[in-house]
């Protein structure tokens, strides 16, 4: 089981990627629905302010942006997600 230290040193594609990975793997629903309640604060936190609102109001925009989630500032503001997850799952 990986440390913070070492997920943290890891890019926010790579932790995407391996979080991703590991719920696909084990069919872990929970895992994208968190996700996909993430998204808005990831949005914020990467600086698509604006991008919130429609979000909170398009199931469809949610969707296409958690398959999105793996590159850019989407993934950077989503780093805290993924690591939590990673540590409480294993890796």
């Amino acid at each position: 089981m990986a440390t913070f230290e070492e997920l943290d040193q890891l890019s926010s594609k790579e932790l995407h990627d391996r979080a991703v990975h590991r719920a696909r793997r084990h069919l872990d629903v929970r895992f994208y629905w968190r996700l996909l309640s993430a998204l808005p604060a990831g949005q914020v936190a990467a600086g698509n302010i604006e991008h919130e609102q429609t979000d909170v109001e398009s199931a469809e925009s949610l969707v296409f942006d958690a398959f999105a989630s793996d590159d850019g500032k989407l993934a950077d503001g989503l780093r805290p997600f993924y690591i939590d997850y990673l540590l409480q799952h294993g890796d």
